[in-house]
């Protein structure tokens, strides 16, 4: 199973659910020396914009995926434009109001983000190996 279809899976879990944070982080358990559970922990409080409206969950995973991987800050600063620029802005609140805006519902629009952060952290580990 690739990152991407694993990040679905964790998206679709019935039986437990994962933010938009602890989805990508769970994801990346592998590569970035987390285990699950110490992951899902770390991410615990950072979906909804860290519960209060602030910066977007997926994005903050991405961000620390990268940061426990070593990259430096012109390439998070990169990750984070490439990540507005895609969107229009990167807090919760705002991204929210914009996919209700394109009629776009919550979970559809939060799984989005989870999947295009994955699919952007894999872009890069690919052009660093």
């Amino acid at each position: 199973m690739d990152r991407l279809e694993t990040a679905r899976a964790l998206r679709g879990d019935p039986n437990r659910h994962y933010n938009c944070c602890q989805a990508v982080l769970v994801t990346f358990c592998p590569k970035i020396g987390l285990s699950e559970e110490a992951a899902y922990a770390l991410g615990a409080h950072f979906g909804g914009g860290m519960h209060m409206g602030s910066v977007c969950g997926a994005l903050t995973g991405g961000l620390m995926v990268l940061g426990l991987l070593g990259y430096d800050q012109q390439t998070c600063t990169q990750f984070i434009a490439r990540f507005r620029s895609r969107n229009g802005c990167v807090n919760c609140p705002d991204l929210l109001r914009s996919a209700h805006d394109r009629g776009e519902e919550r979970h559809t629009h939060c799984d989005r983000q989870v999947f295009e952060v994955v699919a952007d952290l894999d872009t890069l580990l690919k052009q660093a190996d």
